[in-house]
């Protein structure tokens, strides 16, 4: 099997915060072979989603092993779902009035801190 593919931006201080820390707990968990694959340091990878590397900067892309590629909120519920102790949070992301709330927030936030990170010329 094809391990799960997580396209993140490390130059983004709250986004490498964030990745570091789900990946010490799927190591903890002993979950499934993820693929961390950083496009600040390695930026064509976003060719490989058929993405804009400024798309892939400001949003989350997950590449499931059957090649289907999730973004932002959809991401994330990916990628909670193959940790053991998160799959709960995938699955409340997915309940229909949940995913839109957090769908519409997690865009927001994104925007603004794309914006913020551009602004401080952190790439």
């Amino acid at each position: 099997m094809r391990p799960l593919k997580v396209f993140y931006n490390s130059a983004c201080p709250v986004c490498k915060a964030g990745i570091d820390g789900q990946r010490q707990r799927m190591q903890a968990g002993g979950s499934c072979p993820i693929e961390w694959i950083d496009v600040h340091h390695n930026p064509q990878a976003a060719a490989a989603l058929g993405s804009d590397l400024e798309q892939v900067r400001e949003r989350l892309h997950v590449q499931d092993s059957a090649g289907q590629i999730t973004v932002g909120v959809d991401a994330f519920a990916a990628l909670f779902q193959q940790s053991p102790r998160q799959r709960w949070l995938a699955r409340l992301l997915r309940l229909p009035g949940i995913h839109l709330l957090a769908r519409g927030a997690y865009n927001l936030f994104a925007r603004v801190l794309y914006r913020w990170n551009r602004w401080c010329k952190h790439w």
